[in-house]
């Protein structure tokens, strides 16, 4: 069976949020992406395709700048944030600081049932609508290094989707690796501790008997693991909030879901599915999460 895919080859995205959940700083959280997924089908939508529906979403990240700081005998990180002017008696005023990221991405996205859309005319409008007013992950997209268009891309075969994850690289696509966490709460390990154990590196010294000392690094498990923001947990009941931005959709509070992610270059996977993500909505536990077509593990 044939899969359509939309391809968006190297975009340039400024200023970024990076501050994927109350606790996480780097790469934009899912939820960000694939509603922007979700905000071009509104857009494609309201330009005469109304039956084009984005089905997943994928996103090789070739280039990041994460705008923090380190000094020469600091700790920690610090966020470089922006200067706002002066008030009217010449001091700063008070300011909400902001994590920011410069990235370049590609995004491949399937459509559901492309039809006899005409593919010129649907990208036409694509690149209008990522060169317009816009946004990626909440950043701006630099329409002065737009050098590539969107492109059709039809798989019938997985040596076909081996070739499209080749047209990724170089960069490194985000696998969800809650098995991790699972495996280590399933031992009765509370949800943070599983979650900073994957996340630590541990050091240890060695001494001979020349008292020479050597020391060695190592993690939990092998691969760039990252914490990661996959959805939302209701904690309230639906219901209506005052001055909410929507007053015709329930309104309920909500938390962040966070696990453990997987940075991996495309051509060490085998399948499309293992990039894609998708919405999935468990209303029965008040869950609002993306997933992916085919988890890794």
């Amino acid at each position: 069976m044939s899969r359509d895919f939309l391809l968006i080859p190297n975009i340039r995205i400024h200023n970024a949020n990076a501050l994927s959940s109350p606790y996480t700083i780097g790469f934009p959280a899912m939820t960000a992406w694939v509603g922007a997924m979700h905000a071009l089908q509104r857009h494609v939508q309201a330009q005469d395709f109304e039956d084009i529906e984005f089905k997943s979403m994928a996103v090789s990240c070739h280039d990041f700048d994460l705008q923090t700081h380190k000094g020469e005998n600091d700790y920690v990180h610090s966020i470089i944030g922006t200067g706002n002017p002066l008030d009217k008696a010449g001091n700063r005023p008070s300011f909400i600081e902001e994590a920011r990221i410069h990235l370049t991405v590609s995004l491949l996205i399937e459509i559901d049932d492309l039809g006899f859309v005409d593919f010129d005319e649907l990208r036409d409008v694509v690149d209008a609508c990522l060169q317009g007013k816009m946004k990626l992950a909440g950043g701006d997209i630099l329409t002065s290094d737009w050098s590539s268009s969107c492109e059709l891309v039809t798989v019938d075969s997985n040596t076909e989707e081996r070739q499209l994850l080749r047209r990724l690289m170089p960069g490194h696509c985000l696998l969800e690796r809650k098995d991790l966490m699972e495996q280590s709460m399933a031992e009765g390990q509370d949800g943070i501790d599983a979650l900073l154990d994957y996340l630590k590196v541990t050091h240890a010294s060695q001494q001979d008997e020349k008292e020479k000392v050597t020391w060695e690094s190592s993690r939990e498990t092998k691969g760039w693991i990252v914490p990661v923001a996959t959805g939302f947990h209701g904690i309230s009941e639906l219901g209506q909030a005052l001055q909410q931005r929507d007053a015709d959709t329930p309104h309920r509070f909500a938390e962040s879901i966070i696990t453990l992610g997987e940075f991996v270059m495309p051509y060490r996977l085998s399948e499309l599915d293992q990039i894609l993500w998708h919405y999935d909505v468990d209303a029965e536990n008040n869950l609002y999460l993306c997933r992916q077509n085919k988890p890794t593990h």
